[in-house]
């Protein structure tokens, strides 16, 4: 127990206004250890205390907590006539939905929207997973590879306006960053010179953070004169965007279309023009690409129908019962609720002003139960998250879209040597699928160890998803590993 310091000078009590506040909200207790702290201590505790916003997360807390463990409403399978599937698709459709979201583009109607808050600590680094070298030829970063595929995607919408252009259609990149990864990524992006992007068009903005909270909803505290405080999940990214009022900004500049994702995905398709021509064509307020289960209990949320007739949704594997989990289709043969959420998204402009407001409003948060820092030493609470894909329900209609797991996703997110998504299954991910493209182009490779663990890399900013090799390829050989470049 610290000693109470006297101090002729120091506040000899917290300031009265500021304690009321507490009490109408019954957050007293966080000037509990008042006559402990030094004045720099008081000073900093009545600062951050000022720095929360008591209604606003009172409000939440009292929502939350509510609805906690109340009983959801039942799920049935998404119905066909939502999913666009791989096997379905024909070329002419896939033509057709490139040429709409190629001209969208053009016209500056789409903006890419990041989601970029978490760090590698699970990979084994403090640094912004973006910044994460997966162990390509290259060496790229995952916020390079990411930059390189809208510099190829501006080159290609600027040609499509104007044959042999060499000029580009700005692509606005919206990135999302936490107190734990702003500086470091606004640093990465300047030390890379924005990869090759004008600075202007990436914006930077935080996700906000929020309280930590004992189960009977009282603040913990990380220190006597710190609230305990964690990021507000990745669907933190709707309040920050209207916060910062960077959905005024979007809408200023005439976007229309968000493509949404997360940062520790190499094989991402930013902006991908065929999804955006499906996400205009279908005329729809959201939409998510997805991929197919690969087996019942793959720890991955799957999209639902909550209730009869009711709205997409996802549920977290964590929250589907195993006999649903496994439960098959009698016609198809294959899982009834077999379509995973990826974090692949797309919005409408108009759909995210709605989203922002309607969660703000409805106040609701996901309580995930973890050990908090406090001055207890660690001690049980919730830590309060919204996630990206709280959305789908506000949504009049959504539409999903199938993609191959082999071809867009291959995540980052745990070190190398465990049992699935490393650097080192994302990168062999990224490689086979680079080799597939070189051969289809009329390219041979030689290796000299087994293939299986090797391949080629092509550069972003040869090639977005594969077209366009003929010329570099055709009668080549090259040697694994090894990037093809311009």
């Amino acid at each position: 127990m610290r000693e109470p310091v006297v101090e002729s000078n120091a506040i000899s009590s917290p300031p009265q206004a500021l304690l009321e506040r507490l009490k109408d909200y019954g957050q007293e207790d966080a000037f509990a250890l008042w006559d402990e702290l030094s004045p720099e201590e008081r000073d900093l505790l009545v600062r951050d205390i000022e720095g929360v916003d008591l209604p606003r997360i009172d409000r939440i807390i009292r929502c939350s907590l509510q609805s906690h463990g109340l009983p959801a409403a039942a799920i049935e399978t998404v119905p066909e006539s939502s999913v666009s599937t791989v096997e379905e698709r024909t070329l002419e459709e896939r033509e057709r939905w490139w040429k709409m979201g190629i001209k969208a583009i053009s016209e500056g109607k789409l903006a890419v929207l990041l989601l970029s808050g978490g760090q590698g600590t699970r990979l084994g680094s403090s640094d912004p997973k973006g910044c994460f070298n997966i162990g390509l030829p290259s060496g790229k970063s995952l916020f390079q590879l990411q930059a390189e595929r809208i510099l190829c995607l501006q080159r290609l919408a600027a040609q499509s306006v104007n044959e042999g252009s060499n000029g580009f259609v700005p692509i606005r990149w919206y990135i999302m960053t936490s107190p734990f990864t702003d500086d470091a990524t606004r640093k990465f992006f300047e030390s890379h010179k924005y990869f090759g992007l004008e600075a202007d068009q990436v914006t930077f903005f935080k996700q906000g953070t929020i309280p930590c909270i004992s189960k009977d909803g009282r603040f913990i505290m990380e220190t006597p004169y710190r609230v305990a405080k964690a990021p507000d999940g990745n669907g933190g990214v709707y309040s920050a965007l209207k916060c910062s009022r960077l959905l005024d900004d979007m809408a200023m500049r005439g976007v229309k279309y968000l493509d949404c994702y997360g940062v520790d995905n190499a094989l991402v398709r930013v902006a991908d023009p065929t999804f955006l021509g499906y996400f205009i064509d279908k005329g729809v307020a959201s939409a998510a690409k997805v991929v197919r289960k690969a087996y019942p209990q793959e720890k991955v949320g799957v999209f639902v129908r909550r209730g009869k007739g009711g709205p997409l949704s996802v549920v977290e594997y964590s929250e589907l019962d195993s006999s649903l989990a496994g439960a098959i289709n009698q016609q198809t043969g294959r899982l009834r609720f077999c379509w995973s959420n990826v974090c692949l998204h797309m919005f409408t402009l108009d759909f995210l002003n709605q989203v922002a407001n309607g969660l703000e409003k409805d106040s609701i948060y996901h309580l995930a139960e973890k050990k908090i820092p406090s001055i207890h030493g660690y001690t049980m609470g919730y830590k309060l998250e919204q996630f990206i894909f709280d959305a789908f329900p506000y949504a009049p209609s959504t539409a999903l879209f199938e993609v191959l797991r082999e071809e867009e996703f291959a995540p980052v997110k745990n070190a190398n040597g465990s049992n699935f998504d490393t650097p080192d299954s994302a990168r062999l991910l990224v490689l086979r699928l680079h080799t597939r493209w070189v051969v289809a182009a009329g390219g041979f490779l030689t290796h000299s160890v087994p293939l299986y663990a090797t391949g080629l890399e092509v550069s972003p900013l040869c090639s977005y998803a594969g077209e366009n090799l003929e010329a570099i390829c055709r009668g080549r050989t090259f040697h694994a590993p090894c990037e093809i470049a311009f």
